[in-house]
């Protein structure tokens, strides 16, 4: 596996996997990594054979801590202005994928960490895990999508508590708050993330992605809107040959052999 400015990338079958490898500085998002982030999540976006995503890092220390707070030290208003569209790109490449996407937890994950985790379908978090939005005792706020992805994920009254306090959360207090979805043991998120996206993987291509579709723009809709969008996403695969498939092997007793279409 190649790591170019940060980030490697490579795809086992069906499943893409997206390795953020700055372990030297936790992970941390420079400017370089945001911008091969982006080009990464065009690539997997064109890419029909992806089936799934699993967003990793490596190190033992860090998912990831959030923006290089040391780059952005010498920075001045026009460079943070630049740097924040760079930035947007990246968050929105894979908050955007029309693959589900499993991102896999370790250690801290803080700020644009916590960030792109929030971004993926589901967070698979290990024992070490400590997660937070920590931007207001910087002088900050979350920008990448943290305020709207921990309201729609939380509820308003544990958003509100997570970003305004900046406290973090051990792993068990994330999964109370609905923050983490599943808890590997230490060490073991990536496999078990890896496991998900296999799972995903085996279903079919054209649903799962009708699927998350329905679930990312249902989520801020009334319950009318949210079953209009659901009725769109049948509609999307009903008249599929992924459909055709899955009904003649089902009667088959046989494994479908997806043609996604």
């Amino acid at each position: 596996m190649e790591t170019r400015d940060g980030v490697a990338f490579e795809r086992t079958g069906h499943v893409a996997e997206i390795v953020l490898d700055r372990p030297e500085a936790l992970n941390a998002i420079s400017t370089a990594l945001a911008v091969r982030l982006a080009e990464v999540c065009r690539e997997v976006e064109a890419d029909r054979d992806v089936r799934a995503v699993v967003l990793s890092a490596t190190g033992e220390r860090a998912f990831c801590v959030g923006a290089d707070l040391k780059e952005r030290n010498s920075m001045s208003d026009a460079d943070l202005l630049r740097q924040r569209e760079v930035f947007k790109a990246a968050f929105r490449g894979l908050l955007h994928l029309p693959q589900p996407a499993v991102a896999a937890v370790h250690g801290f994950a803080l700020g644009g960490g916590c960030e792109l985790a929030l971004s993926c379908d589901l967070i698979v978090a290990d024992e070490s895990a400590v997660l937070g939005l920590p931007e207001v005792s910087v002088g900050l706020v979350p920008g990448g999508g943290g305020t709207q992805l921990a309201l729609r994920r939380l509820g308003p009254g544990r958003a509100a508590e997570l970003v305004l306090t900046g406290r973090r959360l051990d792993v068990e207090e994330a999964r109370a708050y609905g923050l983490v979805d599943h808890v590997a043991e230490t060490g073991k998120a990536r496999e078990a993330a890896l496991e998900f996206a296999a799972r995903i993987a085996a279903n079919s291509p054209i649903a799962t992605r009708a699927a998350k579709r329905a679930l990312r723009l249902g989520g801020g809709v009334d319950l009318a809107a949210g079953l209009e969008i659901e009725d769109n996403a049948w509609r999307t695969v009903a008249f599929s040959a992924d459909r055709q498939e899955g009904i003649a092997a089902f009667n088959e007793k046989r494994a479908p052999v997806w043609p996604g279409q």
